[in-house]
């Protein structure tokens, strides 16, 4: 069921929905971490997004990765299940997003080099020099990245 959420949006508009979400975080060499310009607002957040219908959470942030990144991940282990946060879209859409947040691996493909209808591209950042992000869920997603390196290393 391709486009679920654009379907259920054309149902009940901007009305309050809980939406379930994954996100997977790739950390380089350099405890680096690569993140996704957003084409709607040009602020950054974790390659991730929408759970389709009938999907898991590691099929969404698998998906989700080649879409917004350009590459093929593989999810490690579940860092974080995020499932208090609210976002109101500049369209009006309003959410309660619960998001499941991997830690993953690069397995294939090639980071993105084009623009596409959701990423104007996509970088890697030390973990002190993180840029704007998103809304506030991708504040406490990349906390719960460093709280990790720390705790790992």
């Amino acid at each position: 069921m391709a486009d679920y959420i654009h379907e259920v949006r054309q149902l009940v508009g901007h009305r309050p929905l809980i939406l379930n979400t994954a996100a997977g975080a790739v950390l380089n060499g350099r405890h680096q971490l690569l993140l996704q310009e957003r084409t709607d607002t040009g602020d950054w957040s974790f390659p991730g997004g929408y759970m389709e219908f009938g999907e898991s959470f590691v099929d969404t942030c698998r998906r989700e990765y080649l879409e917004d990144a350009g590459l093929k991940v593989e999810p490690i282990r579940l860092l974080k299940l995020f499932d208090k946060d609210f976002y109101t879209y500049p369209n009006g859409d309003q959410t309660q997003l619960i998001t499941a947040l991997y830690l993953v691996k690069v397995v294939g493909g090639h980071e993105l080099d084009h623009v596409t209808n959701e990423t104007q591209r996509v970088a890697y950042f030390d973990l002190d020099k993180l840029p704007k992000f998103f809304n506030d869920q991708s504040v406490k997603m990349a906390q719960a990245v460093i709280d990790d390196v720390e705790e790992n290393q």
